[in-house]
Formats: structure tokens, C-alpha cells, sequence
């Protein structure tokens, strides 16, 4: 996990970027049927591991994004970057393009 968490520092979001890791998916149902994972969706909630400074307006003054790692966020179905971190996939978003936060 170490190993990880050392990859994710080596990539720091820009701007309002936030660098997200999905949770995985979900093969048993809470009945305890189990799935095939082919048939199960991608899931549209994950957690925050890194983010940028903020966006600058047209004066140049920052806005410091609103999330922080460690958050758990809502994500929409479809949208942002999948980037390759060793042996672990991440995504990409704008701060805009998440859905919302857990809390």
C-alpha cells in the first residue's frame, strides 16, 4: 500500500483538477448472489487522492478547490481521464465534473 500511495505523489493535479481511485466493483449483491463481472457497471463513487490549487479568474486571484484527499465523491457515469499509475488505474477530473461528496 505503501508503494501506492508514493506513485499517487509523483502525479500532482493542475488547476481545479482532482485525481480520483473508483471503488471497485461490486460482484456479490446483499443477498450474497454472486455476479459475474462482466454484467456489473462501472461504480460512479470513488475516493479523492490528490488535488490541484484551484482555478484563477480573470484577475488572477485563486480558488482553492473545495475537496480534499480522503474525500469520497459521487462521479458521473461518464467523463474523465483514466490515467496508469503503476499497476493501479485513476481518473481524472475537473472539480465541476464531480456530482457531489459523502459525508
Amino acid at each position: 500500500m505503501f508503494r501506492t500511495r508514493a506513485l499517487f505523489r509523483k502525479l500532482a493535479p493542475l488547476g481545479d483538477r482532482v485525481l480520483v481511485k473508483k471503488a471497485p466493483k461490486e460482484v456479490q449483491t446483499a443477498s450474497g448472489i454472486y455476479l459475474p463481472t462482466d454484467s456489473t457497471k462501472d461504480p460512479n463513487e470513488g475516493e479523492v487522492v490528490a488535488v490541484g490549487p484551484g482555478e484563477r479568474d480573470v484577475t488572477g486571484q485563486l480558488h482553492p478547490t473545495t475537496l480534499m484527499a480522503g474525500d469520497k465523491v459521487l462521479l458521473p457515469e461518464y467523463g474523465g481521464s483514466k490515467v496508469k499509475l503503476g499497476e493501479d488505474e485513476v481518473f481524472m477530473y475537473r472539480e465541476t465534473d464531480i456530482l457531489g461528496k459523502f459525508e
